[in-house]
Order: structure tokens, then C-alpha cells, then sequence
């Protein structure tokens, strides 16, 4: 699935930095959020094809995939996204028509039109100090809207969503963590440029 969205891989989370992880150890996904109305829109519609996971899952393109820290490494990793969020101004991003990236994962997305230059670059400077890590797979921004579904429910989903369009401003992108109840939640939000969100 590229750099997979928070919560919907299948397989274990990554470890930052190649080290391992200690008793108090968190599981976090940075993502950009996709704003009201288009993220609630596309998670109603998510859940209309029987997705399970998009109550769990707020509507976002992933920068940086489930990746499980030490609670001790939580402050340096803040101090991180800031200058990365301070280094970057916002943007505009298009979100266009469907892809899926089956048969390798099965996923069904709303694609990036516009803006894929943007997210890759915060993707690779958020990739980088204390979440080092090498991706699994070549990165492409997208907004999974059905995953691990039965063959007609991910048809459904690339059909009925062909002509989806969105655009909007990127102003920045949050930091999630994992609850305890399978729940994906925004902790911190992280301005490009310093700015306010509108």
C-alpha cells in the first residue's frame, strides 16, 4: 500500500530508529488529516462498503507508516516534526478519481492528482533524525477507502468513487497514537511554516 495509512497494516509495526522498544513502548502513524467536509464524507462512504476499520481510522494520506517508539523518545520526536513542519509552507493538494494497489495489497484509494511533490518531501523529512527508517514500500500518497474487503465490495469501491474530486489547502499534518481500543487519534497537530490552521 506505498507507505501504509495508520492502522491498516497487517503486519507488525516498525520500530524507529532500529532500536528496540522499551516497557513503555507507543505505537504512532504521522499523517496529513484530510479536512471537513471531505474526511468525514470519505469515511461515511468507507463505512458503506463494510470497512470495519474506518471507525478506527480518521480520514488522512500517510507520511509516516505505525511505528512503535519508547515513550521516552516522544519529546525528541515532537521536537522533530516541528522543524520538519517548520521548514515547509502549505500547499494545495487534488484528490481524483480511484487506484488500488491490488493484487500486491489489497487496497482501493482515492488518488492525489495534485500535490504528490509536497507530500512525498514531508514524507522523506519525517522519515528521517529519530524516525529513521527505511521504507517497505516506494511511497505514494493516497486515501485508502476500502481495505481487505471481499473482491465485489473493493470493486464497488474503485467504481462508485471514479469521479471523486476534493481540493483543498495542506496546512500541516498531526501526530496519531494507537489506542488500546484499536482507535487511531490525533495528539498533536504540526503547522507548515508556523502558521494557523483556518
Amino acid at each position: 500500500m506505498g507507505s501504509a495509512p495508520p492502522a491498516e497494516r497487517t503486519a507488525e509495526p516498525r520500530q524507529a530508529g532500529g532500536q528496540a522498544a522499551g516497557h513503555a513502548a507507543r505505537t504512532i502513524g504521522v499523517a496529513i488529516p484530510i479536512p471537513h467536509p471531505y474526511g468525514r464524507e470519505l469515511q461515511r462512504v468507507r463505512e458503506s462498503f463494510g470497512d470495519r476499520l474506518a471507525a478506527c481510522i480518521p480520514t488522512h494520506i500517510t507520511l509516516l507508516p505505525p511505528t512503535r517508539i519508547d515513550a521516552a523518545d516522544l519529546g525528541a520526536i515532537q521536537e522533530h516534526l516541528t522543524r520538519v513542519a517548520r521548514s515547509e509552507r502549505p500547499f494545495g493538494l487534488r484528490l481524483h478519481g480511484t487506484g488500488t494497489f491490488r493484487p500486491v495489497s489489497p487496497v482501493v484509494f482515492v488518488a492525489v492528482a495534485e500535490g504528490m511533490d509536497g507530500c512525498a518531501r514531508l514524507h522523506d523529512k519525517v522519515l528521517s533524525g529519530p524516525l529513521a527508517q527505511k521504507p517497505q514500500f516506494p511511497y505514494h500518497p493516497h486515501v485508502t477507502v476500502a481495505h481487505h474487503l471481499p473482491d465485489e465490495q473493493m470493486d464497488r469501491a474503485y467504481k462508485e468513487l471514479a469521479d471523486y474530486e476534493a481540493a483543498f489547502e495542506v496546512w500541516g499534518f498531526s501526530l496519531y497514537e494507537h489506542g488500546a481500543d484499536g482507535v487511531w487519534r490525533p495528539q498533536r497537530h504540526f503547522l507548515l511554516g508556523g502558521g494557523t490552521p483556518s
